[in-house]
C-alpha cells in the first residue's frame, strides 16, 4: 500500500514541503522493499536514510520554530521526539526479528498515520504561522 503526499498536506513553506515529499517517497521505498522481501542490505539502507532524514527534517522545522518564536514549539518538538523514539523501536524490532509481516504492517500503519496526522495538522499550523513571518 503506497502512501501519497497530497497537496492538502502542503504547509506553504517550500523547504518543509519538499522534505515531506521525500519522507513519503522513502517510506514507500521501505514498504516496497519490505513487501518484496528484498535483500537485508537494501532495507537497512532505507531504514538508515529514514532515520537520519527524519532527524535532519525535524531539525530544520525546529530551527524555523526557534528563529520565529513559534508559540507551540514545545509541544511540536515533543511530537518529533516521540516519533524518533518510535522509529528507533521499529528499527530495533527489525534488527531483532528481521522483516516480518507484523513489522511491515506496523510501519505502514504507524508511519502513514503519523505522516498524515502530524503533517496535516501540526505542520500545517506551523506553516500558517511561518507564512506571516517569512
Amino acid at each position: 500500500m503506497a502512501i501519497q503526499w497530497t497537496v492538502d498536506l502542503a504547509t506553504g513553506v517550500e523547504e518543509i514541503d519538499n522534505q515531506h515529499k521525500e519522507l513519503f517517497k522513502r517510506t514507500n521505498d521501505l514498504l516496497d522493499i519490505s513487501e518484496k522481501s528484498k535483500k537485508r542490505e537494501e532495507i537497512v539502507k532505507v531504514l538508515d536514510f529514514l532515520g537520519e532524514y527524519v532527524v535532519s527534517h525535524f531539525g530544520a522545522e525546529q530551527l524555523y520554530m526557534t528563529r520565529h518564536y513559534y508559540p507551540a514549539y514545545t509541544s511540536h518538538k515533543a511530537q518529533h521526539d516521540e516519533f524518533i523514539r518510535e522509529f528507533k523501536d521499529l528499527r530495533a524490532e527489525y534488527e531483532k526479528e528481521g522483516v516480518t509481516s507484523h513489522l511491515v504492517i506496523v510501519v505502514q500503519n504507524r508511519v502513514y498515520e503519523w505522516l498524515r496526522n502530524h503533517i496535516g495538522n501540526v505542520d500545517k499550523q506551523l506553516g500558517a504561522f511561518l507564512k506571516s513571518r517569512l
